[in-house]
């Protein structure tokens, strides 16, 4: 019996198992900073400075002081920054 024991013992923690859920006691500052930097990020201020980024980009590569691929990722990374939630909406709905 005492086998047994020490066998389940040793095999317990790879056994598949319901998750536990977590406390949330300490979330609300950590949450409220995570939507204060949501704001900032996609607020009046960073609209304003993507469109002067891309149009100080769009100038330079027409006058042909800037390197095409260099402004193309600049542009693709202000569609994701700006398209996050309906990029993560679409995972999510193909993912289940």
């Amino acid at each position: 019996m005492r086998l047994l024991a020490r066998l389940t013992a040793i095999a317990a923690p790879f056994l598949p198992m319901a998750a536990q859920a977590q406390s949330t006691a300490g979330s609300g500052p950590i949450e409220a900073a995570l939507f204060w930097i949501q704001g900032t990020m996609l607020g009046n201020v960073a609209t304003a400075v993507a469109v002067m980024a891309v149009a100080a980009v769009g100038f330079m590569m027409l006058t042909g002081r800037l390197n095409w691929r260099f402004g193309a990722t600049v542009i693709i990374g202000c569609f994701i920054i700006f398209g996050a939630a309906t990029i993560v909406a679409g995972i999510q709905s193909a993912s289940g």
